[in-house]
């Protein structure tokens, strides 16, 4: 239901709704958005996703002893990126001395060894390789790359449901913060894609992802972990939620 107050949806701005944290009542508006750039300008050092994206022959080459952390990464994305058996697991224990008890809490700048060669298949006439799975930069891409985290926890949802409800809450801009709202009066203002409020982020939060809210694969994810606890499925929501 839509909670009560002095404020109404101007009719020229879409307007987004936050998350309520669990036992929480009303509904929750969001702030209007201004003109929104989806991607980021890509940091100077290297990303996991930047070497994920590399073509084919250069992905041949052997993951390097050693990787540095940069804004954005994550063990997933980075395992993913150099294919690494065992996946984001093994690679946190093989790290787990530098990263520490919590393995998404990992800071630009860290140094993490990667001990498995990228995955190639050789034979006396051809080099072949299965390239890592790689999402692009933008709306498309977070919402993809979500759906297979969501599909890896058994967390419902599709593409249709996720991008209706992103587009009603924020218009797809990872950085949308409302200030203005009932959330926001109490100091909990909605924030990111799927406008979540931060204890209700903290409390369904998907393993692999990041901790931070304005992370859109990390944002998407944990609402739409919310959404199926609360509705069964995102694709269930179609208002105020």
């Amino acid at each position: 239901m839509r909670a009560k107050g002095k404020h109404r949806r101007p009719r020229t701005n879409p307007l987004a709704r936050g998350l309520v944290a669990m036992g929480a009542g009303g509904a929750v508006f969001a702030l209007p958005l201004t003109a929104v750039t989806h991607a980021e300008a890509a940091p100077a050092v290297q990303s996991a996703a930047a070497v994920a994206a590399l073509s084919p022959t250069a992905t041949l080459k052997a993951a390097p002893t050693t990787y540095t952390v940069v804004q954005g990464d994550t063990l997933a994305k980075i395992a993913r990126a150099y294919n690494l058996k065992g996946g984001w697991k093994k690679l946190y224990e093989d790290n787990r001395a530098v990263i520490g008890n919590d393995p998404s809490k990992i800071r630009a700048g860290l140094k993490l060894t990667l001990g498995e060669k990228v995955a190639a298949q050789t034979s006396t006439t051809t080099t072949t390789q299965t390239s890592a799975k790689t999402y692009a930069n933008n709306l498309d891409g977070w919402i993809r790359q979500s759906l297979d985290v969501m599909a890896a926890h058994g967390i419902p949802g599709t593409y249709a449901g996720i991008h209706r409800n992103i587009m009603r809450e924020s218009s797809g801009n990872p950085k949308a913060v409302n200030n203005w709202d009932s959330n926001a009066a109490k100091g909990t203002p909605s924030k990111g894609l799927l406008q979540v409020i931060d204890p209700t982020f903290r409390a369904y939060h998907v393993p692999g992802t990041s901790w931070d809210i304005f992370d859109p694969v990390a944002n998407i994810t944990a609402a739409c972990n919310y959404a199926a606890k609360r509705y069964g499925s995102i694709d269930n929501v179609y208002g105020p939620y």
